[in-house]
């Protein structure tokens, strides 16, 4: 199925959340907490303004931003869960740094 996100939606899919606690215990799915944190898959267009013109949105797909905790709405699409949310419920975007790309390498 193809999904197209309208006017100031945007698509996440959250990032995975941690399977161990600090101590090493394992973590059951039913009591992990969701994380905040995950990569938009698909933006919408934009909102209008008053005189009709198009305002792109600040994110772009790929992006890694941080979110509410109840933001958005969660969806299942070709079997994955994602959230759609408003640009508005995005608290912000998550960029790389050189320690941490050097790192990832």
């Amino acid at each position: 199925m193809k999904f197209r996100s309208l006017h100031d939606r945007v698509v996440i899919r959250r990032a995975e959340g941690d399977v161990k606690s600090k101590g090493g215990i394992i973590i059951p799915d039913t009591a992990k907490e969701k994380p905040q944190q995950g990569e938009v898959v698909a933006v919408g267009p934009g909102l209008r303004d008053k005189s009709g013109n198009l305002v792109p949105l600040d994110v772009e797909v790929g992006d890694l931003i941080l979110f509410g905790k109840w933001s958005g709405t969660e969806v299942t699409i070709d079997g994955e869960t994602l959230l759609i949310m408003k640009e508005t419920d995005i608290m912000g975007i998550v960029e790389k740094t050189q320690a941490a790309a050097d790192k990832a390498a």
